[in-house]
């Protein structure tokens, strides 16, 4: 191995991508940091020491801030009786109890690791419950999507072609965009007698507006006998302590939440209507993992929905993310750069009429000390010295991107 290689060589060398996570691996290089090495609060620091306000937490799951002493304490403190046993620890049942109370619809709860097994969990527990095979996708699921053609891959990025799935398979899952209700009448008069469970994303620009579309997708399953489902993995303890459930007052029969709720320990759920859940009971369906009653990342999980709980966060997140988007969007419209931050204050998107200028500007941001992602992520660390820094950085960005243009 050669040391003196950089990071992002030396990790292309050993795994495809450069990183175990698409998202995460680096694409504006040099501006960009190749790794990160520490984190506290609400900013982080690579290799070379250069010091960034970071929006990325981790893709999502930092919100209460990084290093946060609360949750670091409840780590700690478990460590010390250990990590992994033979049989359940108290802090499974514990946990789960403190997240059905918190969760609007969750009539109980398993734990797993990542949100892609969570989601592969549901779709096997809706397919056992109605006995039927399709699977209805809309917004982005994760690598799950990569079974439906024209599934989202990413935020905003979609892809019509389908490697490494049997068709036969792939044929059983329709991707449908978000809010295209004809495109959902059309596949329930023609399958709704076949059709499972509508796997639901929100659409992170549409939050805002997305209670209708709910509406419509609970009388649409109702109608045929389907289940409805919500993949909170981003909007579970950030849009609302309940995410969408709580958000639009709509429940769904199954979740899977993430991110959150562990403040960046790896923790999913899945969970859901207790009638619909009892065919893991039954054993007609084994779902079933080694590492879903780890206890470090449920001590984590119960001090983070505490504080998220008790503390009153999410008020501080909103508050910190409208902060954010109004003086972004004010800055993008003085410049008329064609860039707006859309959606909901503690997940908004950046859209952009071109996404050549979006990555030029990501670029730049980098430059002048400021991480960002194509979702833009508030945690309870940023103050308002911090948004209002991080405004006045983009607002030098902004003006190097029109030298760099003019």
């Amino acid at each position: 191995m050669d040391m003196a290689a950089s990071w992002r060589d030396r990790a292309l060398a050993v795994m495809p991508i450069g990183s175990s996570t698409n998202s995460k691996a680096p694409t504006l290089v040099p501006d960009e940091p190749e790794v990160i090495v520490r984190g506290s609060g609400c900013r982080v620091w690579d290799d070379r020491g250069r010091e960034f306000i970071d929006y990325r937490c981790a893709l999502g799951p930092i919100t209460l801030g990084y290093a946060d002493d609360r949750v670091d304490a409840a780590i700690r403190a478990q460590l010390a009786d250990g990590i992994l046993f033979g049989h359940p620890h108290p802090l499974e049942t514990t946990t789960a109890e403190l997240f059905c109370d918190i969760v609007p619809g969750a009539e109980a709860a398993r734990f797993l690791k990542t949100g892609g097994e969570a989601l592969a969990a549901l779709i096997r527990i809706a397919r056992a419950h109605t006995g039927r095979d399709r699977i209805v996708q809309i917004g982005y699921n994760g690598w799950l999507n990569s079974l439906a053609s024209g599934g989202r891959v990413l935020p905003g990025s979609t892809s019509s072609t389908v490697q490494g799935v049997p068709g036969a398979l792939s044929a059983l899952h329709h991707a449908v965009e978000w809010d295209d209700r004809a495109a959902l009448d059309g596949l329930f008069a023609a399958r709704g007698s076949e059709i499972a469970l509508i796997l639901v994303a929100a659409d992170y620009p549409s939050i805002p507006e997305a209670g209708d579309f709910y509406r419509y997708l609970r009388e649409l399953a109702d109608a045929h006998g389907a289940l409805l489902g919500y993949d909170e993995m981003v909007t579970g303890f950030r849009v609302a302590l309940g995410g969408m459930a709580e958000f639009t007052g709509v429940l769904p029969d199954l979740s899977v939440f993430g991110k959150g709720i562990a403040n960046g320990m790896p923790l999913s759920v899945y969970c859901g209507r207790r009638d619909v859940l009892s065919v893991l009971d039954r054993g007609e369906v084994v779902v079933s993992s080694t590492y879903g009653g780890e206890t470090l990342s449920l001590a984590a999980a119960t001090a983070t929905m505490t504080a998220l709980r008790d503390e009153d966060v999410l008020s501080r997140l909103r508050a910190s993310g409208r902060r954010l988007q109004e003086g972004v969007n004010a800055e993008f419209a003085a410049a008329g750069v064609g860039i707006r931050l859309v959606g909901h204050p503690t997940c908004p998107q950046f859209v952009a009429d071109d996404d050549a200028v979006l990555q030029a500007f990501m670029r730049l941001a980098f430059r002048h000390g400021i991480s960002l992602y194509r979702v833009a992520y508030v945690n309870a660390a940023h103050a308002e010295a911090d948004i209002d820094l991080t405004v006045e950085r983009l607002r030098a960005a902004l003006e190097d991107l029109a030298g760099e243009t003019a």
